[in-house]
This record gives C-alpha cells, structure tokens and sequence, in this order.
C-alpha cells in the first residue's frame, strides 16, 4: 500500500495551505520548540533540526577554510552592483557545500548583510558595512543578499539575514546606551538601508540590534511589525542577536523577569531566540511559563511559527528536490571564486592621492615595507584563509623585493633582571641568563602586541601567567595587546587591555597578570634595533618603497571596542615619514577597515583598501604597476580628524551636520573620492521632468592617454524648504570603462517621489514645492556640472491641534524616550532649560493647551512665542510626580494669543517626560 504524503510535503500546493497544513499538526509543545535558534526536530512528522545563524559577510565564515572576499566596505568601494552580488552567488555555494557536508553545522539562514549606515567612522564595527550613506547602502546590500538568495524564483539558496535593526554604531555599552532617534532621522536615514532589501525580496530575515532605541530595546520595537513586515512581499523571519533576549531583564532591566520579557518579545515581533548557544530549555521554559500566566498566547506563538516554517519550506527543506542539490565540496576556493576574490579585491582599490608615480614604471627593486607588509588579517567575520597572497609575495611575483616590517625589535628588563620568552612557548620570565629580544608591534590606539624572536610567536595571557604562542592577536576576548604607562626613571608597565590588570614578576621571575597598580613590573624597554630606520636605509636602495600601513582587524576597533581617534599607529605613521624622506618614490598602501589620517604632508601616492582577502598580494600589484586602472570610489568621508565628528552616541546627523549629506567641513577625502590613472570630463548636462520621473544625461569623455574606469555620480539638493535639507543627497550613479578619447552618455531617472522628506507634521513624507538642483561628478565635493529643475509639489500648511512631542521640529538638551513599554516615543528633559520648538503653529481660536507629561520628580513646563529664552510665555503647566509611564493630562489657558506661531515648549526642570500638547478652542475641538 502506497502511504500518501501529508499535503504539507506537496511542493504543487500554495504555500500558506501547506505551512496551514503543518501547522495544524503540530502541538504547542512542539511549536514552542520552533522558537529557539537550535529548532527541535518533530520526529513524528519527518522534521528536521534546523538552525539559525551561518556567518557570510564576505564570504563563508567559521566553519573552515573556504574563498575570502574583500571586507564588505570593500566590496562596497567597486561601487559594482553585478559584482557584489557575484561574490554573494560564490558564497551562498560555498554556504552549501558545507551544508551538504554537515547540515547541523552550517546551517542555510546566513546572517549577512550588514546594513546599519556607517554613520561614525570610529564605530568598531565599520568594515561590516557598506557606506554612510543608506540608499547606497541598500543597493549594496540587495546585490549581495540577491546573490545569497540565489535565482530560483520559488526556492532560496540561503536565507539572507539584514543585520542589525536599527540604529546601531557603537560599541561603546551598546547593550545599555539609547539611540536618539528624531523622525526624520529614522524615516530619511535609518529604515531606507533596511527597505530595498527588504522590498524587493532579496532578504528574507532580520536580526535586531543589541541597543535601545528611543529608551525602548531594539528587540521590542513595534517598527518591527509597523514597518519592516509592511515591506517584505513575503513572510520574515526575525531572530534576536546572540544572547540579547536575556539583556531585556539583566543589563536593560526593561522587564522585571524572563517570561515577561520573551513574551513582549513574540508579541513584538522576535521569532527566533539566539540565547544560551545550543542550550534550548532555559529559554523555552521561561516561554511556556508565560503562556501558562497568561502573558502569551497560543496565536502569538502561531504567528512566530508560520515565519519560521515560512523559510523552512522556501529553503525547499520539504520538497524532494531543489535546484541546488548538487552543489558539493568542489566548488569552495574553486579556481573560479579565486579569480572573482582576485577581480574584487583589484576592483576595491581606492586612488586617494597621486602625482604620477603611479602606475609603476621602469621598476626594477621595490622595498616592501610595513606591519602589513607581508601578512593578510582575518577580521572576526571572515573565513580562515585557505590561502595568503600578501603585498610582498604580489609583488616579488613581479620585480625584485626587498622587506622588512620596520617595527623596533626591543629588551625588556625588570628589576630581577632581563627578561625571556621560554623556546617553547611557555611563560616569560625576569632573571634569565640572556636577554631576549622581542618585536614590538603598534596597532593605533594605545594598542601594542611583542613578538618573541627566539619563537616568532606572540606574546599571550593564558589564565594569568605570560607565555608566547599564539600566532598574533586572535579570538574574541584578544589576549595579545597591552598599553604602555610611564613609570619613573624612563620605565614602563605593561597593561593587558583584554582584563585591565597589570604585568607584574612573581618570585619565581615569572611574568604573569596582577590586579593592583602598585604591584606592576617597572620595566626598562630598550630599542636595539629601530624599524623606522630600518625602513630608511630599505627605501633608499630600492627605485619605489611600498610603505603598507594598516589597522589589525581584532585591534583598536572591532565588535564590543570603538575607536577614540582615526589617526595611523604612532610607529607606522613615523615608518612613513621616515620612509618618504628617503625615498621621494614613496607609495603608501592603507590596509583597513576605516578611514585614516596621518601626519606626513602631501605624499606622492596613496592607495587604500579594505582588507582584501585571500587575493589582495596580486590585486595590489595590477594596481600599482597599472594591469588595471583603480576604480574604487570612497563609500564614507575621510575626515581630517576625529574633532571634526559629533559624540559617538550623537545619530542625529541633521542636527549634528555629519556624514557627507549635512558635512559643512572640508574633509580630508570626501564621499565618492577616487582618482584614476586617466583623466575625464563632464559636458552636456541636461534636465528635465518627465511626469513623475526626474530625467538628467550628462557626456563624459576620456580625455587621458589610456583606458580607464569612472564612476558617474548624481547628486541632488533641494534650495528651499521648510526643513534643513542635505547639502548633497545621492541620486544615482554608473560605472562606465572608457578607452582614450571615448565618449558615452549618462543617464539618470529619478522619481519625483524620492524627492520627498519625512513632514514630522503629518506623519508622511513629502515633497515639497521648491527649486532643486541636480548635480553630477566624480565625487560629493568635485561636481562639474549642475542645472536647477523646479518640483511642482506641496506647500506645507501651518500645524495645528494635537503636537506630539517627538514630532517636533528642532531641540535642546532632550532625550527621545518610551511612551509606553510596547509603543510610542516620548520626550524628557536632560537639563534645566532644555526645550523643543514647533514651527509655524496656527492658533487661530485655541483657548486652552493641554500637555500630557509626568516627571518622578516633578517639574515645570513653559509654553514661549518665538524664542526658549525670551519669547512671550502663553501657557504654564506644574508636572505632578509619577511614575514612569504615568503620564497625566494638565491644563493651562492661553493668554492673548492667536494666529500662527513658532512655539517653544521649555522645560524649567530636568527629567520630565512630554508625550504631547493640544490646542483647544472654546468648544472643546482642536483649533
């Protein structure tokens, strides 16, 4: 007899009916089981486990060797749409291969791509991202996730993951600090890199960010189900960071206990709980406890399922077959990912500066020089290197080389005498009967790392006690770098930066860790040989030194560690003035994962990228000698230095005039900066509105002596409005390779829609009716050409009625808070005098204001014409004293007061809480 297959498993049947038919199957029990990362399997039903959370950012991550891509900011810098998500073709097949192998281990819901707009450049998770700016961002991200997905239109490859909403760029107490988030900041900046994704179908899933948004934990925001479900065409899965759902009670106290919070969490929107790794029962416990107190339904956990089966069934897991099967060990660092790492990493390299010494000609030694010299980083996202093609071998593949990593090799001696590293690997120690040496490495920040020479391995922590084997600095909590801190007598003390504690000797000389300041090691550091001039008299024998200066990956900046300042390593910045003035050729190559600066002044070239994976030794080298022409263009602006950015924690970029959009500084490099190896000239710009849609062409032509890459650049900027609007907004660009005197027309279409800004009045955008004016160049600051277009769009009418107390227009010295646990923003004073401002508010007929607020202290409220200070005071309220969310309605009449207003709420005492004011009239209706 012939068993017939439940219609679940009939890949004919309509999706719904056949997660309906699944779901009806199965128990509540077992759905619950459905709601960690490490699903349970349903034997009874033929289910599998299924797990969440394979790492793919730029390439197949953790699991083993597989094909390295460039950094995504990397990526991002070909500004190459077909390529970026090629590179996600290549690493959503590597993805299943591994599957294949070991399906419990690498499972088919990759966490990539990172979308969160490189708003900071100090953020320790900058190389993750794409841009600072959120529509290039977005097309980025749809690239790379479309190549994840893959292009079966009924089956996923892999399930992308957008990572992280929303509103994160610090790591600085990133699971207790509070983005500030005004509306138009979130609807013109943060939720458009989530949208293109999202919308057109090329991610699948979401993760949450570990931060609080407007006082409300990102993992309970309502933008969840308001917002990003509105967008996608089909269900998405949302799965919480790695041990965020415990954050809501322990480190955000936001909920007094677990069942409460996982419960506010469903209901939010969270459907699959990353907590507690492979460990299930704490968390599905603390679930069946809130449905049994009633805190979770039955059709709350329905509603998480569905999502979760949803991708089960697209990933084909119930079917007999999909397009994919076939896909198998042969295809990880295949030949042909090699050649595409290769093409990407070439394509990523960015030309900030150059006199003409690039491309290389009649070369015949180059010195290779620096920390990065001969040697390629693995940053926390990236997969193990199958192979290293560094900057040396790349280049010794071409011409003669010479290298050294112009570090200073140093003694270290304690008052029980010198100290060294054990040959074996074992613990350093003070007293020994020779001097070791070691060489010491200077990663930016404070951050140094020491190599023992007699091993060639690094100095390392293992419980307490010094030892040197490790192959540099490596792992999550990283246990190779110290800071140095002055001590009389031209001594130092070493700090270990991963505990804080301090080296001190034992009685047994041994160097291990101590936690009191006063027990640390005075230690004599002694240069015996220096690496600047090492890295000189290198220069000086060869026709060209290549100085490679860079950041480490794990060092001064990564997941959990923000940077305090942009600037290059003390010791490879003084590497490269003492490089240049030896060698006038002098080529400096920055490796890393965010902008930099330094101190020598003008240098005759200077070339950037990401770290580049697997191939960047041979990338490098087409560059410099000029197989290729450079088109990478900058995705983020180079500041001169950190003093010209907002605080780290600041994400009002309107108010702050950050990023390249509201920058009123001259920067260092600006957004979409890269120069070529020809030269090109823009003509013929021309505008005009076609209905609904902005048309612009402009000509561009090669005029240099040989092939090369542009990158044509539209940008936009709206000349009145009753907002502040961007100083430079990106509309659009295309990458066209052109020969010597080749011409070729750029087009652009635009919709007038995309015009539009966040009206905080409305609650909507808009577009307005105001002259624009469109421009079009190689970068945010060399535009050639602009022509001005009028928009037959809105006028903005005065407000009136009920003014919710985000929706405000500017503001001082507030903090967007929560209105209530599960929705709604709010606003609370941080200072004596704090205020915020309503422009133009018609109060024709309004007798009475109405506030809603509450304070835990009480305060006092002041309702001011035209300025904070010295306006006109028309309406007063006393703040009782509450509790948090106790919000009371307070009356006040208005004295003599009609027509239309900039009105300034004033807050005369620090933290109260204002959630809204309304302007009646004598009636009772709203004036």
């Amino acid at each position: 007899m012939i068993m017939q297959q439940p219609p679940f498993r009939d890949p004919a049947a309509p999706l719904r009916d056949r997660i309906d038919d699944l779901m009806s199957r199965l128990t509540l029990e077992e759905k619950v089981g459905l709601l960690h990362q490490y699903q349970a399997p349903v034997e009874r039903l033929g289910l599998g486990a299924f797990r969440t959370g394979t790492e793919a950012l730029h390439g197949l991550a953790w699991l083993g060797p597989a094909t390295v891509f460039p950094q995504a900011i990397g990526l991002a810098s070909t500004w190459d749409r077909d390529l970026v998500r090629r590179v996600g073709e290549a690493t959503s097949d590597e993805v299943l291969a591994f599957h294949h192998k070991d399906p419990a281990g690498a499972g088919l819901n990759v966490w990539a791509p990172v979308v969160n707009p490189l708003r900071d450049p100090r953020w320790g998770r900058n190389e993750e991202g794409y841009s600072e700016d959120p529509w290039l961002t977005s097309v980025m991200a749809t690239a790379y996730a479309s190549g994840l997905r893959g292009s079966a239109p009924e089956v996923l490859k892999t399930a992308p993951t957008l990572k992280h909403f929303l509103a994160y760029n610090n790591e600085t107490d990133r699971c207790t600090t509070s983005s500030n988030l005004p509306p138009r900041v979130l609807h013109e900046y943060e939720l458009p890199a989530f949208r293109g994704p999202i919308e057109s179908g090329a991610a699948v899933a979401v993760m949450p960010s570990y931060n609080l948004v407007n006082g409300r934990p990102a993992h309970l925001s309502p933008l969840i189900a308001r917002v990003l479900r509105a967008w996608a065409p089909d269900d998405l899965l949302v799965v919480s960071d790695a041990y965020a759902p415990g954050n809501l009670t322990a480190l955000q106290g936001y909920h007094d206990s677990l069942p409460e919070a996982y419960a506010h969490a469903v209901k939010a929107g969270l459907d699959s709980f990353t907590q507690d790794d492979d460990r299930t029962e704490a968390t599905l416990g603390h679930l069946r406890d809130a449905l049994a107190q009633g805190l979770l339904a039955e059709e709350d956990v329905d509603a998480a399922v569905r999502h979760t089966l949803s991708i089960r069934f697209r990933l084909g897991e119930f079917d007999p077959g999909t397009p994919y099967d076939e896909i198998n060990d042969n295809v990880v660092n295949c030949p042909e990912h090699q050649a595409l790492a290769r093409e990407a990493a070439r394509r990523s390299f960015v030309l900030l500066e150059n006199d003409g010494l690039l491309p290389l000609r009649d070369v015949t030694r180059i010195a290779v020089i620096g920390q990065l010299g001969d040697t390629l980083m693995e940053d926390w996202y990236s997969g193990t290197l199958p192979y290293a093609v560094t900057a040396r071998a790349g280049l010794a593949e071409r011409c003669e080389t010479t290298f050294c990593e112009a570090v200073d090799r140093v003694t270290l001696t304690a008052d029980a005498g010198p100290v060294a590293a054990d040959p074996a690997g074992g613990p350093l120690r003070a007293g020994a009967a020779e001097q070791g040496l070691f060489d010491l490495f200077d990663w930016g920040g404070g951050a140094y790392a020491l190599r023992a020479v007699t091993t060639g391995r690094f100095v390392s922590v293992d419980g307490t006690t010094l030892v040197n084997d490790q192959p540099g600095p490596n792992g999550w909590e990283v246990r190779q770098t110290f800071r140095m801190e002055e001590r009389p007598r031209g001594t130092l003390a070493l700090r270990h930066i991963s505990t804080g504690c301090y080296v001190g000797v034992a009685e047994d000389g041994v160097l291990g860790l101590v936690d009191d300041a006063d027990q640390a090691a005075w230690l004599a550091m002694d240069v015996v040989r220096s690496g600047t001039d090492e890295a000189a008299r290198l220069a000086a024998e060869a026709d060209v030194a290549v100085v490679v200066v860079g950041d480490h990956p794990l060092v001064n900046g990564r997941e959990t560690e923000d940077r305090m300042t942009l600037a290059l390593a003390a010791a490879q910045d003084a590497v490269v003035r003492a490089v240049r003035k030896a060698n006038p050729r002098t080529v400096m190559v920055i490796t890393s994962g965010y902008p930099l600066t330094w101190t020598e002044g003008e240098l005759p070239a200077v070339l950037w990228s990401a770290h580049g994976g697997q191939e960047y030794g041979h990338a490098l080298a087409e560059v410099l000698f000029g197989d290729a022409d450079p088109e990478g263009r900058l995705t983020q602006t180079w500041y001169r230095s950190e003093q010209e950015l907002p605080d780290l924690l600041d994400y009002d970029i309107i108010a702050s005039d950050a990023t390249y959009q509201y920058f009123r500084g001259v920067p260092l490099h600006p957004f979409g900066h890269g120069l070529s190896y020809t030269t090109f000239d823009y003509a013929d710009l021309r505008v005009r509105l076609a209905g609904e849609v902005l048309e612009a062409e402009v000509t561009v032509t090669n005029t240099g002596p040989r092939a090369g890459v542009e990158v044509v650049q539209f940008y936009t900027h709206q000349q009145r409005s009753r907002v502040k609007q961007p100083l430079r907004r990106l509309r659009g660009f295309e990458k066209v390779r052109l020969e010597p005197g080749e011409s070729r027309t750029v087009a652009l279409r635009l919709p007038v829609a995309d015009l539009a800004f966040w009206d905080v009045t409305r609650g909507r955008f808009v577009v307005e009716r105001a002259p624009h004016r469109l421009m079009a160049g190689r970068s945010a600051a060399d535009l050639r050409l602009s022509a001005c277009f009028e928009v037959e769009g809105e006028v903005v009418p005065p407000q009136s009625g009920l003014l919710r107390a985000a929706d405000h227009d500017e503001y001082d010295a507030i903090t967007f808070v929560d209105e209530t646990r599960q929705d709604g923003d709010a606003v609370r004073s941080d200072a004596e005098g704090a205020w915020i401002l309503f422009r133009q508010v018609d109060l024709t007929g309004a007798a009475t204001c109405v506030a809603t607020a509450g304070s835990t202290e009480g305060g006092m409220i002041t309702v001011r014409l035209g300025d904070p200070l010295y306006g006109r005071p028309v309406a007063a309220f006393p703040v009782p004293r509450t509790e948090r969310y106790d919000h009371h309605t307070i009356t006040s009449s208005l004295q003599g007061v009609d027509g239309v207003h900039d009105l300034y709420v004033v807050f005369e005492n620090e933290g109260v809480t204002l959630t809204g004011v309304d302007f009646v009239s004598d009636s009772g209706a709203g004036a």
